[in-house]
């Protein structure tokens, strides 16, 4: 699959406010999410390192107990096995790219 539109693809919830729709490629999964505000994803890690890119609206990510708020242009890294938490301050779109894939987010199977 070299091109892909996610405007078509299937929407997932994997957490209240957070609707995505997700691809992988060979290493790496992709999440194109719309986010209400006051939405949370709670303080956790992972093994994926984890790139955080905002499109509209302003995110708070907290990444090993420092926090940031990011808007339109700004990312975030999280290295694997690092503490992080998200709350959505308005409503907010961004797209997340995980390494290596994911076969799954907050229960939800990719």
């Amino acid at each position: 699959m070299a091109f892909i539109n996610p405007a078509k693809l299937r929407v997932k919830e994997p957490r209240d406010g957070w609707k995505g729709r997700f691809f992988h490629s060979k290493k790496m999964t992709f999440a194109y999410y719309d986010v209400s505000a006051g939405a949370l994803i709670h303080e956790h890690s992972h093994a994926n390192d984890e790139v955080w890119n905002v499109i509209e609206g302003r995110i708070r990510i907290t990444v090993a107990g420092k926090a940031k708020t990011l808007g339109p242009g700004s990312a975030a890294v999280v290295p694997p096995h690092t503490k992080h938490s998200v709350k959505a301050l308005t409503d907010a779109r961004a797209i997340v790219v995980d390494h290596p894939l994911r076969k799954a987010i907050g229960g939800v199977k990719l």
